[in-house]
């Protein structure tokens, strides 16, 4: 065991996957998320190709496939209800545009934290307040007053990062913004939703509406996208979101005013940007990044989870292959990551492209080399001679 101190910030989704592994290597691992509590609900999330073997070495693809959406496919239609185009979970073995793993984030991450919190210290309800560091390792300050040293400090806080704001630069320097917003929430089922989720486009204007099944058949997960050239709202402000949502679909058909009555009732609200992180380095000294901190790819991309936990993989194997030796450990890390993380994130503007009203892009013409680069171009080492006490 090494006994390498490791404090992870964000207890989403690549937080505690990669406090799995960093578990598994041998870290004494403690994971600080400024909620509350782990966040329920969010937009359903895959794992396709080489994310699905990840899942398989964690031991989780039996929990993980029972925590599935029952979703056995899809149907665009458009703002009358007609059916335009139907896709189903088997397409593409398993990897389409419907992936047979579907998950609610919400439900992902539970997942994750019911397999770690037995072996990994988890705060709730705190944050890195201040953070320094020098040759042997890295000071921070908890907002709640804890003081901690540690010989390493990953950020897998999300796309807005309080940890990379704080050591590597203002979100502006890293966030680019794809044009358009996104909103989840969960509503009642009062539209005999089965199996299948509906999505529709309106014509000419970039919205879209849709509903999915969750476990809970009684409801379901409502879906909202919206171009917007800029941001224009606090992320953290949830009325300011909601009354920006009802004035950019205004005027939608379909079922978007039904569920759009439902707005001030849900539990479980979620809007942002669809927003890209592009950094030269996800490290600097003995602190790294990953997740969507370090190079979310979007929404569009629907590769963001996979990307997670390829690199909570990754980085902890490259860590303890390394001996804890940080520079050496995150330069391995980013040398095999970097590739798959660029097929993932091209994908991603090649969706929100597609969907600015006037665009032009034909997903049809995308080219299907960068799309299985995307979800099986990077190989996973055994990690043979590397602590693991799953072995």
């Amino acid at each position: 065991m090494s006994g390498t101190r490791v404090l992870v910030a964000g207890a989403s989704i690549a937080g505690p996957a990669l406090a799995h592994w960093l578990h598994r290597r041998g870290a004494e691992v403690t994971v600080v998320e400024r909620a509350p509590g782990l966040r329920p609900g969010g937009q359903a999330v895959d794992a396709r190709g080489v994310a699905k073997d990840v899942i398989v070495r964690m031991g989780l693809d039996a929990p993980v496939r029972a925590a599935r959406t029952p979703t056995a496919g899809a149907y665009t239609v458009d703002v009358d209800g007609h059916v335009l185009e139907t896709f189903r979970a088997e397409d593409d073995g398993g990897d389409g545009f419907i992936s047979d793993i579907e998950i609610l984030r919400g439900d992902l991450s539970q997942v994750l934290h019911d397999d770690t919190r037995d072996g990994v210290e988890y705060v709730f309800g705190d944050r890195i307040a201040e953070i320094s560091q020098d040759a042997d390792g890295v000071d921070v300050v908890l907002a709640g007053g804890d003081r901690r040293r540690v010989d390493l400090v990953i950020g897998a806080d999300g796309l807005h990062s309080g940890l990379r704001a704080m050591v590597f630069g203002p979100h502006e320097e890293f966030v680019r913004h794809l044009g358009h917003v996104l909103a989840f929430y969960s509503v009642p089922n009062e539209f005999e939703l089965d199996d299948w989720l509906i999505d529709c486009q309106e014509p000419g204007t970039g919205r879209s509406a849709g509903l999915r099944p969750i476990h809970d058949a009684t409801r379901a997960m409502a879906m909202f996208s919206f171009p917007s050239p800029d941001v224009g709202f606090d992320h953290r402000d949830v009325a300011a979101q909601k009354r920006l949502l009802r004035e950019r679909m205004d005027g939608m058909g379909w079922w978007a005013p039904r569920i759009l009555a439902h707005l001030d009732d849900t539990p479980d609200f979620y809007l942002d940007q669809v927003a890209q992180v592009t950094m030269d380095h996800w490290s600097t000294g003995r602190v790294g990044l990953i997740g969507d901190a370090a190079f979310s790819s979007s929404p569009m991309s629907g590769q963001g989870t996979g990307l997670a936990l390829v690199a909570a993989y990754l980085l902890a194997g490259e860590l303890a292959a390394a001996d804890w030796d940080p520079k050496v450990g995150f330069a391995a890390y980013e040398d095999r990551m970097r590739s798959f993380v660029e097929a993932n994130q091209t994908i991603g503007r090649w969706n929100a492209e597609s969907r600015i009203p006037g665009a032009t892009v034909d997903p049809s013409q995308w080219d299907m080399a960068v799309i299985e680069r995307a979800i099986n171009g990077i190989d996973l080492p055994d990690y043979a001679g590397v602590p693991d006490s799953r072995a």
